[in-house]
């Protein structure tokens, strides 16, 4: 099926683009691999050459095991299932182009870009960069319920081409926390150095489980409307070993590793992350070099092989609080079994991943849970 390979290469692509980021510095990491390859994969609808087999080997997909065709049929399949407007679950991600108004799309570009991706193109007056500016921000903000604003400063006026993936997400945990639990607790940033932070505590039936090949505890959290969070939180000094051996095959198994096992004492910390990226030099780094530079070959998009990319930003915020996130709270008290209650602290730092059907749609490290960016 197009629509499971593309989700598995996107898994693959998350896994090695967190490394990526992580590599650098120990700050909090907020990314979307499902918009990010999604932007990329559209790009290959006008990439030629050596442009387009970088992108798609970056994107993890063998064209033995799959053509080109199927890979934007695979993408079309889960950007329908995504944007499917769903009951306690908002999803809005978009893709957009912004072009040289002197540069004319090829009709046959713009035509693939709506039916497979949902995509557009807007013709940008680039070289007034102040006034071009605004009106990204602005389309950006409107497309986001103003959640993501001023996405890109400083925008050169020799742009060409200008590529920005958005996602934004809210949704409802299907077992909210009461707000009245929610007190200020110590978070170990750094080892012994310890910050206050809003601590959000459960009492109940949380699935869960310990993964002993990665030494860390899996939570998983249920929101309405089919999406699930999982937090991982690795035994005091055993991030970087997370880290390196987190793979596709871990995250499938913990599907089946967690459950509802006897009572928990949960404690996580309430956060709103906002990941922006300039991907040109994470991407360069991994191998996706051409379209970036004077070798790239769009030809597939403006007819003509000496237009690069200029620029590729990606946005994506998350907001974890008592309801899940924007909406009122509730409060439902659930019957446990009498035990022992198995408490568990996310108190120090600790990955978060959230799926859809399947489908990784976030991934992110929380080291201080005060830091929004």
């Amino acid at each position: 099926m197009p629509q499971q390979i593309v989700g598995n290469s996107i898994c693959q692509f998350a896994c090695c683009f967190y490394k990526e980021i992580s590599s650098e510095s120990n700050q909090n990491v907020f990314f979307s691999p499902l918009s990010i390859s999604t932007a990329f994969s559209m790009m290959t609808l006008g990439a030629r050459s050596d442009t387009l087999t970088q992108i798609l080997r970056v994107l993890s997909f063998n064209p033995r095991q799959i053509s080109e065709n199927e890979i934007h049929e695979g993408y079309r399949q889960l950007m329908q299932m995504i944007n499917r407007k769903n009951n306690g679950l908002q999803l809005n991600m978009g893709n957009v182009l912004f072009v040289l108004d002197q540069l004319k799309p090829q009709e046959r570009f713009l035509n693939n870009l709506r039916k497979f991706y949902e995509g557009e193109v807007y013709p940008m007056n680039f070289k007034r960069a102040d006034q071009a500016q605004i009106k990204i921000n602005e389309y950006v903000a409107g497309r986001t319920n103003g959640k993501i604003k001023d996405l890109i400063n400083n925008l050169d006026p020799l742009t060409e081409i200008l590529l920005i993936s958005y996602i934004y997400f809210n949704a409802e945990w299907e077992k909210p926390f009461d707000p009245k639990y929610t007190k200020k607790n110590k978070f170990f940033v750094d080892g012994n150095k310890a910050i206050q932070v809003p601590m959000m505590f459960g009492m109940g039936l949380f699935k869960h489980g310990y993964d002993e090949e990665l030494s860390s505890t899996v939570v998983q959290m249920d929101y309405k409307g089919g999406a699930s969070a999982y937090f991982i939180l690795p035994d005091p000094g055993r991030m970087k070993k997370l880290e390196k051996k987190l793979s596709c095959e871990h995250m499938a198994r913990w599907k089946t590793l967690v459950q509802p096992r006897g009572s928990v004492n949960l404690y996580l910390p309430k956060f709103t992350l906002y990941g922006t990226y300039d991907l040109k030099n994470l991407l360069y780094t991994m191998g996706i070099m051409d379209i970036f530079t004077d070798k790239a070959d769009l030809s597939g998009v403006t007819g003509q092989p000496q237009h690069r990319l200029s620029q590729a930003i990606h946005k994506a915020v998350v907001k974890v609080d008592e309801t899940g996130t924007e909406a009122a709270a509730a409060t439902g008290m659930e019957i446990v079994p009498m035990s022992v209650p198995t408490t568990i602290n996310f108190n120090r730092a600790f990955l978060l991943v959230i799926r859809k059907d399947n489908v990784l749609v976030f991934m992110g490290k929380i080291v201080n849970p005060l830091k929004k960016n």
